[in-house]
């Protein structure tokens, strides 16, 4: 018997298969998530569809671990790690558990998505979990539980800050918005109804699309996470000295650059994110020299008064807003063999006097500490608590080290590491 077609399911049904395709594509294929929804997303309609669907898959993945231990405690026999009632019953669960949709819809949604025994199964085990008789009352834990690998290494790495890491993840982070006049921080603040973390930073809860925001439309922000903001801060005003980007798509460091008064160079090897960095930056008002070509290629014509890496790593440190990336595979060795190659390239292409900022939005040590560690060619230059948002202290050598446990009290941050040198 053929599937129904899109125009035959109940409303809501595409969602539910969409967010079948997308927790699909991370668990089996290894696609960041972001990636796997566009073209998964693209045949439905409604936006509010499309973000429930998003947002479905998302807390599904947030809360896997979690999900997958209620399942386990209402069947007889455990389901394959692959099986597809296994996966629509954590979507199921998901809607239930953690976006608070009615259980009748979930199951007139979620079902359709199964045929035969096996939705005869995820009809029984889901009721089974609300029920409560499966898990000492069913409910999730106030945390969601990492990973086995990913609490391996974090316990190992961060044993005093694993469980305020986990803690950080239990609900999706606000939105943090950098604004091109830091200036007028109290004003933005005021009119977007946010709070302040530091100059240029207004944090907002979420509540709608992006586009619809005051402000979006005349370029006075753009949306950034405050701990992403910390590595172009540590330069400084640009007072109209040159400062190379690299790695520099979609644009956020950069249009912070080009904000305080530097003038950038922004280089990346992708045309298509260099794409969206032309349309960002061009949406602000600002000026930038835009290259597009490898980092480990190119050569500059003449030196630099800084250079700023926002190096390609695992992006573990963003786990809080894509817990996709506690899931995917990556080649460690592989990622850190390329940070130490463009280290290297960076402290060739600054001037005598230079300065030379390495970041990754990651929480594994072997990315961040480990690196800055090796450079020695380098006079390193502590970051003080001056530079950094209240609340963020920087480590005994002078680093940075954040991670999703801290400012709790505010909504959380990103994991990011940071350090600085001179030439």
């Amino acid at each position: 018997m053929a599937r129904p077609s899109a125009t035959d399911e109940l409303p809501g049904v595409p969602a539910r298969r969409a967010a079948l395709r997308l927790l699909d594509a991370v668990l089996r294929r290894g696609d960041p998530l972001d990636q796997a929804a566009p073209p998964v997303l693209r045949a439905i309609e409604r936006g509010d569809d499309r973000a429930l669907a998003l947002a479905i898959a998302a807390e599904a993945l947030r809360w896997l671990p979690d999900l997958d231990r209620l399942i386990d405690s209402a069947t007889r026999q455990i389901l394959p790690e692959d099986a597809k009632a296994r996966s629509v019953l954590r979507l199921m669960l998901a809607q239930a558990l953690r976006l608070g949709l009615p259980p009748h819809a979930v199951i007139a949604t979620g079902l359709p998505l199964l045929t035969g025994g096996p939705r005869r199964l995820a009809h029984g085990v889901f009721s089974a979990v609300l029920r409560g008789t499966a898990d000492e009352g069913g409910l999730l834990p106030a945390a969601p539980t990492l990973p086995a690998a990913v609490h391996e290494r974090w316990a190992k790495a961060w044993p005093a800050r694993v469980a305020a890491i986990a803690a950080g993840l239990a609900v999706p982070p606000p939105l943090d918005l950098a604004l091109r006049d830091p200036a007028s921080t109290a004003e933005w603040a005021e009119r977007l109804g946010g709070i302040s973390l530091a100059p240029g930073h207004v944090r907002l809860a979420r509540a709608g699309s992006v586009e619809s925001i005051e402000g979006f439309a005349e370029g006075a922000w753009w949306v950034q996470d405050l701990a992403a903001s910390i590595p172009a801060r540590l330069l400084g005003p640009g007072e109209g000295r040159r400062v190379l980007d690299l790695c520099a798509a979609p644009g956020g460091k950069t249009m912070q650059l080009a904000a305080a008064g530097w003038r950038v160079t922004a280089l990346d090897k992708s045309a298509r994110r260099l794409e969206r960095l032309r349309e960002n930056v061009a949406r602000v008002g600002l000026e930038v020299e835009v290259v597009a070509a490898d980092a480990m290629q190119w050569r500059p014509a003449e030196l630099f008064d800084a250079v700023l890496i926002d190096a390609p790593c695992s992006a573990t440190g963003t786990c809080r807003r894509h817990p996709d990336v506690l899931h995917r595979l990556v080649d460690q060795a592989a990622l850190e063999d390329l940070q130490r190659g463009l280290l290297e390239r960076a402290a060739g292409a600054i001037r005598a006097g230079g300065r030379l900022v390495y970041a990754v939005c990651s929480l594994e040590p072997g990315e961040g500490e480990a690196q800055a560690r090796w450079v020695k060619a380098l006079g390193r230059v502590p970051i003080t608590p001056e530079m950094l948002p209240t609340g963020l202290t920087p480590t005994p050598e002078g680093w940075l080290r954040s991670d999703p446990g801290m400012l709790a009290e505010h909504g959380g941050i990103d994991g990011f590491f940071a350090a600085m040198w001179e030439k």
